[in-house]
């Protein structure tokens, strides 16, 4: 492996041009296709065979008009005014109408005319007249009532009780993400208009997002930490930039690959937003590992740049190319859980991470012959010379006496690096899952301030009314009023139930939607206990009365999203784990270095989950990361950070031990080999982590709900990973176990193939040209030593 790369590193140093030339070309090719496609996002989460979903799935054929994306906006009037005084009235009802005539929204006001012009042969309004009066009277006088024009109600819009403010739910003939770029802002500044008139406040709900902002103030800060965090390790401008030229290749060619196809393949928000936060963060990541390395056999052995280069791709581009393949494989454990989002999401982000270690092991050699000896300037060498000197009177580097006291106090340092953990855990065993809801945004947005007003003028139920499919039993046979009543009438009677309301009906009148208002929020336990009362009533009612009916909604979705997830999640990690241990054991040819990787990860994961259970449910330090909403934790995220920090973890185990390797391999003792090992790689592992952590937490920023949690969980996580495990329990461990640590079977040895991922053939066949340079630092000074 080592040769071949070496040969790759050699091949693309000497002819940059060529290898620089079909890059641009992929690129060139991707730019190309964005333009002649434009990017179409989804905020959509789909579970195929779920009950939600087949209910929705059902209605899409059974009534078409109603599986379209739905809008909700809330119109407030003026302090001291009420929304039905007659001057206010106007300007709703010229702004309802705006809506209804908007290009892309159902008009429902056709459709009631048409039936109103039946008389009473209308289904549809006999039905509604026979659910109404099963309703009575209502029983609280904050019950929300229609709003009226010329005698009749106008469909879609209530006003509140108390007069404060109206709430108008409508659909799209399509769904959101479907709709021609500005369709949605363009409803919603139709309405504004008309409604400014009287000093109406529009206020849109969550569910009226079209592409969500992918790329914001944050992330591009999060780059700018790491490109210094780059300048600062490699200590070049040149070589600084080298990474993140990769890691911005990367992105564009596979995050941007992924949007070209978006017009084909429904794309989720969130899987964009982790394929760029990955492709950022390894990209970069990678490169420096290569790039280090690069110098360091400069420096350190006086190679030219050429031999350099090609022998950092030889010997490190195999430790980036295995710890890559971690991150692809744990990704691609998404796809045996058979949930069409997942994967999509796990392929996209995979193929990411495939043309990041791609672009490391071609592009960035092929960079290195055109920058030359630039990349290592006589100031960075000088620098470097510097650094080496700054020991203390025992003639150790920092790392090389941090990795020292780590052996030397192993015992402290395992319990301290188990303990951390397992204290920023202990939340976990609170964490809620859910979607996120008008009430996950910050206070000011407009999503949640339409939350908090329907919340005050409506209810909280109004937030996220259930919808209720109702089909006869009978095929052919039209649902009566009769038993359309009396399934209302069983809905009432179901402890968390405000109302239910007929919301539509087919043509047949073989099919019937009732809208269902809970008296709580959509992420609510109370709710959580209606949606599953109502699936447990399902069967009495079918039964009594000639109709089969099904539960969709924000809520159910939630549950049966979490539910899946749950049973799912167990056979991904195993499969995950199995198949990460596979490629640790050929790695580093031992059995104990693959198991204490994975336990380290187990502890990461907890204290990951735990963290950002603390934070976003239980509202602890928020401000610290302009916070103010709690919400539970986004139903995915679970399972999707799970894989990814697997993945990354791994790589930070792989340039830490690989180092450990090396050392033990050309006749280190264990202990000394642990020590210079940590002190080859641990600035490495430091700076590299430092640059996941920037650019993860620079998502934390994000106004989507979803995307910040994903961002913080990603940072948490790297941060208790490489600072807590790798660089301290690993050690220690490592320490603890001596000889024992690369023990294998032999029958096991002679049975697995040598990867020579440390470069030991390399060095066999293809001898130093020279003789490493030699001055007064030691030489194990000089591999802890960082250019």
């Amino acid at each position: 492996m080592s040769v071949l790369l070496y040969r790759l590193g050699r091949f693309a140093y000497g002819k940059p041009w060529y290898v620089i030339g079909g890059w641009l070309a992929v690129v060139a090719a991707v730019v190309g296709l964005l333009v002649a496609n434009p990017v179409r996002l989804s905020n959509e989460v789909r579970i195929d065979g779920t009950p939600s979903q087949q209910v929705i799935d059902e209605l899409a054929t059974s009534l078409p008009e109603a599986s379209g994306g739905q809008g909700m906006l809330v119109f407030k009037a003026r302090a001291g005014t009420r929304i039905d005084d007659p001057g206010v009235r106007s300007a709703l009802l010229a702004a309802v109408d705006a809506v209804y005539r908007h290009d892309h929204v159902i008009d429902t006001r056709k459709a009631l005319a048409e039936e109103v012009a039946k008389g009473e042969s209308s289904p549809l309004l006999r039905a509604q007249a026979a659910v109404a009066r099963g309703a009575g009277q209502p029983s609280s006088a904050k019950v929300p009532v229609p709003l009226r024009a010329d005698g009749l109600p106008v469909p879609g819009v209530v006003v509140s009780a108390d007069g404060s403010a109206a709430l108008m739910q409508f659909q799209f003939d399509e769904q959101t993400y479907e709709l021609p770029s500005g369709t949605v802002d363009s409803t919603v500044k139709a309405a504004e208009r008309q409604a400014a008139r009287s000093g109406i406040d529009v206020l849109p709900s969550a569910s009226m997002m079209e592409i969500p902002e992918v790329i914001g103030v944050g992330e591009i800060v999060g780059v700018v930490i790491a490109a210094l965090v780059l300048l600062v390790t490699l200590g070049s401008v040149v070589a600084a930039g080298l990474p993140l030229v990769i890691a911005l290749v990367g992105v564009t060619v596979g995050v941007g690959g992924a949007f070209t196809l978006s017009t084909v393949f429904e794309i989720h928000s969130l899987t964009a937003v982790l394929a760029l936060m990955l492709g950022l963060a390894v990209g970069i990541d990678y490169a420096l590992f290569i790039v280090n390395r690069e110098r360091r056999l400069i420096l350190d052995d006086g190679l030219d740049t050429h031999e350099a280069t090609s022998r950092a791709i030889g010997t490190a581009g195999s430790a980036v190319f295995f710890a890559g393949s971690t991150v692809v494989i744990a990704l691609g454990g998404l796809l045996v859980v058979g949930i069409t989002l997942l994967s999509t999401m796990a392929v996209v982000a995979a193929a990411t991470i495939a043309v990041a270690v791609l672009l490391v092991l071609t592009l960035l050699p092929a960079l290195l012959g055109l920058v030359g000896e630039r990349v290592c300037p006589p100031r960075a060498r000088r620098r470097a010379q510097r650094r080496s000197a700054v020991v203390d009177h025992a003639g150790h580097t920092r790392a090389t006496r941090w990795g020292a006291g780590l052996v030397r106090h192993k015992y402290p340092a395992l319990a301290a690096a188990f303990l951390i953990p397992v204290i920023l855990a202990i939340p976990a065993a609170d964490m809620r899952m859910g979607l996120p809801s008008g009430a996950s945004y910050n206070t000011g947005t407009a999503q949640r301030e339409s939350y908090d007003l329907v919340s005050d003028a409506f209810g909280p139920g109004y937030n996220g009314p259930l919808t209720v499919a109702v089909n006869s039993t009978a095929e052919g046979r039209p649902l009566t009023p009769a038993a359309l009543a009396s399934v209302s009438a069983d809905l009432r009677e179901v402890k968390g139930a405000t109302e239910v309301s007929l919301a539509g009906m087919n043509s047949t009148g073989t099919t019937a939607v009732l809208a269902l208002v809970p008296s709580s929020g959509p992420n609510d336990d109370a709710t959580k206990a209606l949606v599953t009362a109502v699936r447990d009533k399902s069967a009495s009612i079918s039964a009594a009365h000639g109709a089969v009916i099904g539960i969709t909604g924000f809520t159910a979705l939630a549950i049966d999203v979490s539910d899946r997830l749950a049973d799912v999640l167990p056979l991904y990690v195993a499969t995950v784990l199995g198949l990460s241990l596979i490629v640790l054991l050929l790695v580093f040819r031992s059995l104990l270095v693959p198991v204490t990787a994975t336990l380290g990860f187990l502890l990461t994961i907890a204290a990951t989950f735990g963290v950002t259970t603390a934070v976003f449910e239980w509202g602890w330090l928020q401000e610290l990361i302009g916070l103010d909403a709690t919400a539970p934790v986004v139903s995915l995220l679970p399972i999707i950070i799970t894989g990814v920090l697997y993945g990354l973890a791994m790589d930070y185990q792989m340039f830490l031990v690989t180092s450990m390797r090396e050392a033990h391999i050309h006749g280190a003792t264990p202990l000394n080999a642990t020590v210079t090992g940590f002190a080859r790689a641990s600035s490495v592992v430091v700076a590299a982590a430092t640059i996941m952590v920037s650019v993860f937490a620079g998502f934390v920023l994000n106004a989507q709900p979803m995307i910040k949690q994903a961002g913080f969980a990603l940072a948490t996580g790297i941060l208790v990973d490489a600072f807590v495990i790798r660089m301290t329990l690993i050690p220690a461990a490592m320490a603890l176990a001596q000889e024992k640590a690369w023990w294998l079977p032999a029958w096991l040895d002679r049975f697995l193939p040598d990867l020579d991922v440390e470069g030991d053939k390399l060095a066999r066949k293809i001898p130093l040209p020279r003789p490493a340079v030699h001055s007064h630092v030691t030489a194990e000074q000089k591999e802890g030593s960082t250019a």
